[in-house]
């Protein structure tokens, strides 16, 4: 198990909340109100803090259409303001992604702002996302990780990860891509379903956990119905459940977080 996980999640099983930030500066659905964009995310962090998530992830998912690796600056200096104030109310474990696989940004950022971790996709192996094609980027990202002296933040990645077609790497399942990711220093696995919402299959959750000796997390299509069988990976994110009618792009439902976040203590007391 990777200890950089360990020292992140103390709790067994942690819920790692998201926070899908309003629109950002430049991007179409910009709403040209910088204030709301920062309030908005510490009442969602509020609210999760107060329900008992273990984490926060924020991520910048209404910048649709996303760009492929890069992100302007001002995309950046926002995340970055956003995710300093967020860590600083609430002293949670925090994380973030930036779309579309701005990953060296990410870490710019989470050095920056103080944050535990971030998630990378396009970490081994290129594939065809919805932004097009997206080489690998392993072996820069860590360099880039050693150069601006922020070892201390866990990279936890994506495999065959979700919006995404894997044809082109057909003849490598899942097990083999989790095995080159592990020798290629990742901190921990994330399993996604096909696109956002949709389940992962925990047939290959379990192929993955006894191939590798990395945190496996699951990052898309957990609800109150699916949570026991999930919790059997190291940790879940949970966005589009907790949201008005099970929709990401909702306004975040504090009675669907706390009745989720019940149910995980459950659990947790029966095991």
């Amino acid at each position: 198990m990777s200890t950089a996980f360990q020292r992140i999640f103390p709790q067994a099983r942690p819920i790692i909340g998201m926070i899908h930030l309003r629109a950002l500066p430049g991007t179409p659905a910009y709403g040209s109100d910088d204030a709301l964009i920062l309030e908005t995310a510490l009442e969602e962090a509020a609210l999760y803090k107060k329900a008992g998530l273990d984490a926060l992830m924020l991520e910048n998912m209404h910048d649709v259409p996303y760009v492929r690796r890069q992100v302007g600056p001002e995309i950046t200096a926002m995340m970055t303001l956003v995710a300093h104030e967020v860590r600083k109310q609430t002293q949670l474990p925090c994380g973030l992604q930036i779309l579309a696989g701005a990953n060296r940004q990410a870490l710019a950022v989470a050095k920056a702002a103080d944050l535990q971790f971030i998630r990378a996709e396009g970490f081994v192996y290129g594939h065809l996302a919805d932004e097009g094609y997206m080489d690998a980027d392993a072996g820069e990202l860590l360099r880039y990780r050693r150069q601006i002296e922020a070892e201390h933040i866990a990279i936890f990645t994506d495999i065959k990860k979700k919006h995404s077609a894997h044809q082109l790497t057909a003849d490598v399942d899942i097990v083999e891509t989790a095995q080159t990711a592990a020798y290629f220093r990742s901190d921990a696995l994330i399993l996604t379903g096909a696109a956002t919402g949709q389940q992962a299959n925990l047939n290959e959750l379990n192929q993955v956990q006894q191939a590798v000796d990395l945190p496996v997390l699951l990052g898309s299509g957990i609800t109150l119905d699916n949570l026991a069988v999930c919790l059997q990976a190291d940790a879940l994110i949970v966005g589009s459940w907790f949201k008005e009618k099970g929709h990401w792009a909702n306004a975040l439902s504090y009675d669907r977080v706390a009745r989720f976040m019940d149910r995980v203590r459950q659990l947790r007391d029966s095991t």
